[in-house]
């Protein structure tokens, strides 16, 4: 009888251990095939801005790892933080944070933007600047989209001007800046960025530009404030190189380029719109109605197209101009004073007349 159970309790040994073996291996397959199935989500399925538009994602500078997951929780780029902060670990993007500004896109996975930002692939600032008068309006416009303050901005253009050997000081430093649309790096610093707009002035100022300025006995600086004068009196573009050559002819006979834009840079009232005597006494340098010659500084940021008019100035005899009595923005020029007189008695009388048809509208 002991014989019979010692065999029945064999054989249900021998049921049990192949029973243990396909448990294990079922379970064993199962966390194989879920861990498998987890690591292809975690390097090839979608988890930043799941089923959103592409988005800017701005790393400061100084930002630490927890600071970079914060945000991008806080905006909602990454859907599943978990598996975006294991393969961050894992290609040791805690350790190598790069500010900048990055754009994540839509269904990116989580290794795809981690190489992006771990290598600093950064989309670049598109920087713009026109319209400017002041050197004091430029920092707020050029540092706008960048990490740098506007103040250390001015602290390096302030060494810059110190130190350049091109003729640049704080009355002409506008004139370094060329009007355009740059393509910038969010983390670009300060120092860097006037070394890339000074670049970017001796990139525009080519061979062929300067050669075109020694031609007029002008410095390429000379060439921008006189543009910018041009640019002030110049309604219309296309009048913009006969304008540039009457002032040449001006500067050329020593006679005062009496342009009253620059009596209002003078006077420091940009609103003002009619010049008096009043103002044709002001002390400044800046008064060309008292000195020869051109203004100290640009009284505005001339335009390419301005500071070409002025290297291609049209030859001619004018020393005289005054705007047309049709008001369409043009000027009659000449090369007497008498002829001029006649054309500023025509404009006089044409304004009169405006005038008072507009007076007899508003009594109607």
């Amino acid at each position: 009888m002991a014989f019979a159970e010692n065999i029945n309790l064999a054989l249900n040994l021998m049921d049990e251990i192949p029973k243990k073996k396909l448990i294990l291996f079922l379970v064993g397959s199962t966390l194989l095939i879920t861990f498998t199935f987890y690591a292809y989500q975690i390097f090839y399925t979608a988890n930043i801005l799941v089923d959103r538009e592409d988005k800017i994602f701005i790393i400061e500078p100084g930002a630490t790892y927890r600071q970079v997951q914060e945000n991008l929780g806080r905006g909602r780029f990454v859907n599943d933080m978990v598996s975006f902060s294991f393969l961050a670990r894992l290609y040791d993007y805690d350790k190598s944070i790069k500010p900048g500004r990055y754009r994540l896109q839509r269904n990116m996975t989580n290794l795809q933007a981690i190489r992006i930002l771990r290598a600093g692939m950064q989309e670049p600032v598109n920087v713009t600047f026109t319209h400017v008068r002041l050197i004091s309006e430029m920092g707020e416009k050029i540092t706008k989209n960048l990490s740098i303050t506007p103040e250390q901005f001015y602290s390096a253009l302030n060494e810059f001007i110190a130190t350049n050997s091109e003729g640049f000081d704080a009355d002409n430093i506008l004139c370094m800046f060329i009007p355009n649309t740059y393509e910038i790096y969010f983390n670009i610093s300060a120092d860097d960025l006037v070394a890339r707009m000074h670049k970017e002035y001796q990139r525009f100022w080519n061979a062929e530009r300067i050669e075109k300025a020694d031609s007029l006995g002008l410095s390429p600086i000379e060439v921008s404030i006189l543009a910018s004068i041009v640019q002030a009196e110049a309604v219309k573009d296309d009048e913009a190189p006969t304008i540039a050559g009457l002032y040449l002819n001006r500067l050329r006979e020593g006679i005062p380029l009496q342009a009253d834009p620059t009596l209002v840079f003078a006077v420091g009232d940009f609103a003002l719109k009619r010049v008096l005597n009043e103002h044709k006494e002001v002390n400044s340098p800046y008064n060309t109605y008292k000195h020869t010659g051109l203004t100290p500084g640009p009284i505005n940021m001339p335009r390419i197209a301005i500071i070409d008019a002025v290297l291609n100035a049209k030859s001619h005899n004018y020393i005289y101009m005054c705007a047309k009595e049709d008001f369409s923005g043009y000027h009659n020029f000449s090369s007497s004073l008498s002829q001029h007189m006649i054309n500023a008695r025509n404009y006089q009388r044409a304004l009169t007349i405006e005038q008072r048809k507009g007076r007899a509208l508003r009594n109607q």
